[in-house]
């Protein structure tokens, strides 16, 4: 009797042993990072790249996992009665209905899949070729488990081929938003990689430089007076527009112009003969609406740095360069010309004087606000007026997303001056 006892108590301990190993397996196989192993199996890795091939089926995978923790667990449970009967009598069953549920919600479920929850990669590797032969094992009778499941399903209308995970936007969004870490790196790192995905959606009249803050040369001046003004300009390259600033007929790289001084310089020849129309570079014409995405790729393709935004009926908008775009993906990019803050300035008593055309995502990215960035505004000032659905006078005060906004200056029907309270 012993004996028998001692071999039944024996044969349970292997069966939880072998619970414990499927539900860690099937964690580990779910849990598994599937960028990882995929850059692992690019390395060469056999383990990680076996990891990946059970895990392309994983209805297979799934179906010998379960079936193999079910047999187990039933026939550790089916032996622990058997004996426990024997011993106790019918009091048996209840002994072993709560023992077995003890060992088993202990060693074959909670301390296996805790383990395999913070060792999901070593893990998986570690067990996949005894998967590999188990799956195939029990593949027969989880296909036809499998084949019963989808035909129930079917039944009740539930629809198995339905996409019910979201666009690949939305899930590289959220890995995004879960890169955690309360450091200003961490912090800067995920707003790269949030502007990154924005290329897709934003238009390059939110980055662009406005018409009225574009600094541009007239081919109708005297030549003179355009060498002087392309001289003291910081920009390497500036429209040149003749008689309307609407009639934009090139583009004047600082570099040709000096090259020209130099030539006549050399040759003795008189500036006032340089004819400003024949360094120009044709200007490149780019609609308002498009995508950040499409314009850096246009620029890459056209090995372009500088284009001009015009609107639907062909009106000069403004100006985008690439410096543009990949200032929204890592942020300013200040060179000696630059101004220190573009239209931020931090008061002593921690308030910000802004101007109304500092963009909101610019806003966004360095304090790391949540304004929202609407279809009808891009600035500042435009969220103010959309908000108060007025045009405020200086002097008037605003809460809008735990920030109170103070007008300090306003031109016309223009504010450009905003100061701005954290709550």
């Amino acid at each position: 009797m012993n004996m028998e006892l001692l071999m039944s108590a024996g044969i349970v301990f292997v069966l939880l042993l072998l619970s414990g190993f499927f539900s860690g397996s099937e964690t580990a196989l779910t849990a598994a990072s599937k960028s990882r192993l995929h850059n692992w199996e690019k390395e060469g890795n056999k383990r990680a790249a076996l990891v990946n091939k059970i895990r392309e089926r994983k209805d297979r995978m799934i179906g010998a996992l379960l079936l193999g923790n079910n047999l187990v667990n039933i026939l550790a449970s089916a032996f622990a009665t058997s004996v426990l009967i024997g011993i106790f009598g019918e009091a048996g069953v209840v002994y072993a209905t709560l023992i077995m549920t003890l060992l088993v919600l202990i060693f074959a479920e909670v301390l296996p899949k805790t383990y395999a929850m913070k060792n999901a990669d070593k893990m998986s590797m570690a067990i996949a070729p005894v998967m590999n032969v188990v799956i195939m094992v029990f593949f027969p009778i989880a296909a036809v488990v499998t084949k019963i499941v989808n035909f129930t399903l079917k039944l009740f209308g539930a629809d198995m081929k339905a996409d019910t995970g979201g666009s690949h936007m939305e899930l590289l969004r959220g890995v995004i938003e879960l890169h955690e870490g309360s450091d200003s790196q961490t912090q800067e790192q995920r707003a790269m990689l949030r502007s990154i995905l924005d290329l897709f959606d934003v238009d390059i009249e939110e980055v662009m430089t406005h018409r009225k803050n574009v600094q541009m040369l007239d081919a109708n001046e005297p030549i003179e007076k355009i060498i002087e003004e392309a001289l003291e300009s910081p920009y390497t390259r500036m429209p040149v527009y003749s008689d309307d600033p609407d009639n934009i007929i090139g583009v004047l790289h600082a570099k040709a112009l000096m090259r020209e001084l130099k030539a006549r310089e050399r040759a003795n020849e008189d500036i006032s003969e340089i004819n400003i129309r024949e360094l120009l570079a044709d200007p490149w014409f780019v609609p308002e609406a498009t995508m950040l995405y499409d314009q850096l790729q246009a620029f890459k393709l056209r090995r372009e740095h500088f284009a001009v935004v015009v609107d639907e009926y062909g009106s000069f908008m403004g100006i985008v360069t690439l410096e543009d775009i990949l200032e929204e993906i890592v942020g300013e990019i200040d060179d000696e010309h630059d101004e220190a803050v573009a239209g931020v300035r931090k008061q002593s008593n921690g308030t910000y004087l802004i101007d109304g055309q500092v963009a909101i995502r610019d806003l966004n990215r360095e304090f790391d606000w949540d304004l929202p960035d609407d279809e009808d505004y891009s600035t500042i000032a435009g969220l103010i007026i959309h908000e108060s659905q007025t045009v405020p006078n200086v002097g008037q005060s605003f809460t809008f997303y735990d920030l109170n906004f103070d007008i300090v200056k306003r031109q016309r029907n223009q504010l450009t001056l905003v100061r701005v309270t954290a709550k």
